[in-house]
């Protein structure tokens, strides 16, 4: 999963398409996390209605668990520092950002209203498994470890990209490369994990270890980066080209993307994962789907209705 994010650094949506070459909680969406926060784009609005989808699918709103139709609001958690995908509106304390916008889509074609939660990235899936939250819409890589605890509906294809400074910056053309080098991660994500193995399979070769330097929110490991403290970033494709273009030339990417794979909505095991396939369907049917990610600069991570399903994951 994240921003570049300089903390006065103002955030736009990107202008062009991305191309990609693969990818403590708080209880209101109101919360304000000033480690991991970003200003909205100036076009965005931050009301919890900019992207309802429009009304309820009766045939979606059927397979909606009854204990979660009584409730009314679906609870969404997201870790608000991972632009443009999710991160803290121009407000201060609102979630938006493409996850933000498809969870209330998808809400709106349950029958629900959407209440999307600033919650570090390490805490959803945990806060999930105990019933904290209704789904997770972070950036989530559909991973075999991770739907040992929770389901998954796959919504897009999206790899892993290596950004460093733009002057004085290190050179690798590949994942290969980073044996001996500093990388800075977001804890619990895809790439902590990654990296972890890369370092494993340095070692082995008889060549330097990688340090991996795990922050607790990508902002935090961005800022590694701007400081020196790490010679490369990491986190998925659309988010390091997106902070790559914010950051005025201060940063770059370097090297070959890596490990293509499936972005999913995290559901708890409770049988909401059919109602939320049912809605994304018909949200890529009727065009909101593509929408959104236009919007957002992400058209390149999108995926076809025959790609949309339960628990994709390959490795």
């Amino acid at each position: 999963m994240s921003t570049w994010r300089k903390p006065l650094l103002a955030a736009l949506p990107l202008c062009c398409a991305v191309a990609i070459a693969a990818c403590g909680s708080s209880n209101s969406s109101s919360s304000s996390a000033s480690t991991s926060s970003s200003s909205a784009p100036a076009s965005t609005s931050t009301s919890a209605s900019s992207s309802s989808g429009g009304s309820a699918n009766s045939a979606v709103v059927a397979l909606v668990p009854s204990a979660l139709k009584s409730k009314g609001t679906l609870t969404v958690a997201a870790d608000a520092s991972y632009a443009p995908d999710e991160f803290i509106g121009s407000d201060g304390h609102t979630v938006v950002g493409m996850d933000a916008d498809l969870a209330k889509a998808l809400a709106a074609e349950m029958g629900l209203k959407a209440n999307v939660v600033n919650a570090t990235f390490a805490t959803i899936i945990p806060g999930l498994a105990a019933g904290r939250y209704d789904m997770g819409a972070s950036s989530f890589s559909d991973t075999l470890a991770r739907e040992k605890t929770v389901d998954f509906v796959d919504y897009a294809h999206v790899g892993e990209s290596f950004y460093t400074k733009g002057t004085g910056g290190v050179s690798i053309g590949s994942i290969a490369d980073i044996c001996g080098k500093t990388v800075s991660v977001e804890s619990g994500t895809t790439e902590q994990a990654d990296a972890k193995t890369q370092s494993a399979k340095c070692t082995k070769a008889g060549k330097p270890a990688v340090n991996v330097l795990v922050f607790n929110t990508q902002t935090e490991a961005n800022l590694a980066v701007s400081s020196g403290r790490a010679q490369l970033g990491f986190a998925d494709t659309p988010v390091a080209l997106y902070q790559v273009k914010q950051s005025g030339g201060e940063f770059k990417i370097v090297g070959a993307a890596y490990a293509t794979g499936p972005y999913g909505l995290a559901i708890p095991k409770n049988g909401l994962d059919k109602a939320v396939l049912a809605a994304l369907q018909d949200l890529v049917k009727n065009g909101t789907y593509k929408s959104i990610l236009a919007k957002w600069g992400l058209s390149g991570i999108a995926i076809p209705a025959s790609q949309v399903k339960i628990n994709g994951a390959t490795s």
